[in-house]
Order: C-alpha cells, then structure tokens, then sequence
C-alpha cells in the first residue's frame, strides 16, 4: 500500500480564517495576563472550549468567548504578534496564501479609529508576509448583527484600500439573522470596487441562506455553505456557476452543526462539483488549524492523495490570488502529488 503523503507539505490556499479567532492560545494567556483581562476556563484551560452553537444561547456563548479574546488585542504591537503568527502557522500547515478574514470596527476604539485599525492591520498583513514569504490579502466583514449602513460603510472603507491589500468584502455573525437582503447595497458597493463578494451562508442556517448569498448579495465564494448537500438543485447551481463554498469541518463539529467529523457532507460537495476550500475557521476556539482540515478528508471521508491535491487546486483557484501565483501553486500540488 502507497504511504500517505504529508498533508502539512501539500500546497494550499486558505480562504476561511477569521482574525481574532487565528490567534494562539499562548498569546491570549500572555495578552490577558498583560492587561489583567479575566479569562473564563473555557479559553484558559489548556483544551479547546465546549461549544454547541445552534441554538442562541450557545451562540451567545460562543460569541463572548471571542468577544473575550479580542479584547486582549489593543495595541499595534498586539495586531503585529497576532498577524505575524497566524502567518507562521499557516506556513508550517502548508499555506501558501491566506486571506483573513477581519471586521476593522472591532477594533478601532482602541487603535484610533476605523481607518487607523485598518491601516494597521493592512501594514501587520504586509510586514507578515514579508517576513514569511506567505502571500497574505485582507478580506473586509461587516457585522450582520448591525446595522446595513454600517455595512456600507465598510464597504466603502475596503474598496478603498483595494490598492493596498484588501481583495474582498464578507458578512460574518448569525445567518438566522436578519436578512442577506438587507446588505446588498454594501454588497454593490464593495463588487461595484473590484472586490470578492464572500458572505458566511449555509452553516447556522439551511440551503435557502446560500441561495439568499447567490440571489441578493451575488456571492463569488460562500463562507461555510455545507447546508447546500441538503438541496441537490443548489448543489448544481454552486457546482455550475463555480461559486466556491469556504468549508470548515472542524468548526462545523465544534459548534454542533454536525455531530461527527464523518457527517460533514464533504463528499457530498465534492462528488456534485461544487469547489470546495477548506478553512480552520477560529482555531483559537476549535483547536485545529488548516492540515488538520484536511486530515478530516482523509481519515473520515476517504479522499485520496490525489483527490486531497484537487481540493487543494480548489482552494487556489477560489483564491485572490493572481493569475501568475495560482500557476506556480498548482504546479506545486502537481510536484506534491507525483512525490
């Protein structure tokens, strides 16, 4: 029998990491200690929190929890160490492009204001990548849980720092919220800028939360969106159109969407075509980074060797990236894979 090849040297792209949530568990004991910040056990235990977030109250915990952590970012220097190690991570699970994934009103009281929280983070990505020689980019996300005009706000804001590293515009938080609808104006303006339209649908909530992304907001990628497995007609409409849906297995386990690793539809998607991209998600919370993502292809759905190199061209061809890197990446895979 072939010896499985090492997932941590597979080539990849990873489009599902949110900012505060790429943090290390280190670096939170260390900032919260700086800053006399009160961690509740679930973050200071040494074990990633027990979660279960399909219900509100689970989701309110869950939110807290992140709420907490991010409250022990408060300096430049902080942004720095944060964007800095999610690189080195990233890096050493294979990554050769990352997009993160970050809502800069979060963190604006305590570095400015909105565009100086921005422009910090911008300068952090790029120093990173720099450093790690990991291709980094920026991806905007408003707040579905406020109002539609702070959206279009953001929206605003990241068109204008297109130039100088923000490639897309995304809308985080509880999907049985609200409606997608309510934010296609800040949708128009950040596509209307030359930015990827890439809204969290189809985890919390069913297949009609990826249809309202494709119908009112005309997402390019889909954050999540394994509920479509649910809809065969939505499945042929992703795999058709090439909309690439940001999967995050262990996030998906972590917060109750599934019960076990072996119940996320990955082949599901995969065997209908639909373009796949797997992320870590919050790795502060769920305890796993990007290979680990794939380790769950391998070990619970069956995926191959060259099959685990065909969701990793997935997740370089549903990247920002340009024309002349995805190349080199896919030819990467292709190297990995031939051994």
């Amino acid at each position: 029998m072939e010896r499985a090849r090492d997932l941590r040297l597979l080539p990849k792209a990873h489009l599902h990491l949110h900012f505060t949530g790429s943090m290390r568990s280190s670096t939170l004991l260390e900032l919260a200690e700086k800053y006399g910040v009160h961690l509740p056990e679930a973050l200071s235990g040494g074990e990633p929190p027990k979660l279960r977030a399909t219900d509100e109250r689970g989701w309110f915990r869950f939110q807290r929890l992140y709420d907490i952590a991010r409250s022990c970012l408060r300096t430049p220097e902080d942004i720095q160490r944060l964007v800095r190690e999610a690189a080195e991570e990233d890096v050493r699970d294979g990554s050769r492009w990352l997009e993160i994934q970050v809502d800069p009103t979060s963190y604006a009281p305590r570095l400015g204001g909105l565009i100086p929280a921005l422009e910090i983070i911008l300068d952090a990505v790029a120093a990173a990548s720099r450093e790690t020689g990991l291709g980094m980019r920026v991806l905007v996300a408003a707040n579905r849980m406020k109002h539609p005009l702070d959206a279009r706000t953001l929206a605003r804001l990241a068109v204008r720092y297109a130039d100088h590293g923000v490639v897309g515009f995304g809308l985080s938080n509880d999907e049985r919220r609200g409606f997608a609808r309510d934010f296609d104006r800040a949708f128009a303006i950040a596509r209307d800028g030359g930015l990827l339209a890439a809204p969290h649908g189809g985890e919390l909530s069913g297949p009609a939360s990826v249809r309202d992304c494709l119908d009112d907001l005309h997402a390019g990628r889909v954050g999540h969106g394994v509920r479509a497995a649910e809809d065969s007609r939505l499945l042929g409409r992703l795999a058709d159109s090439g909309v690439t849906c940001e999967v995050c297995p262990a996030s998906n386990v972590a917060l109750g969407v599934y019960e076990k690793p072996e119940d996320v539809p990955l082949r599901t998607l995969f065997d209908a075509g639909v373009p796949m991209a797997l992320g870590a998600d919050d790795p502060l919370l769920f305890g796993s980074r990007l290979a680990a993502q794939y380790e769950i292809a391998r070990e619970h759905h069956g995926f191959s060797d060259a099959e685990l190199a065909e969701l990793a061209r997935q997740s370089v061809r549903g990247s920002r990236a340009p024309l002349d890197e995805q190349r080199r990446l896919v030819a990467d895979i292709d190297a990995w894979l031939a051994g």
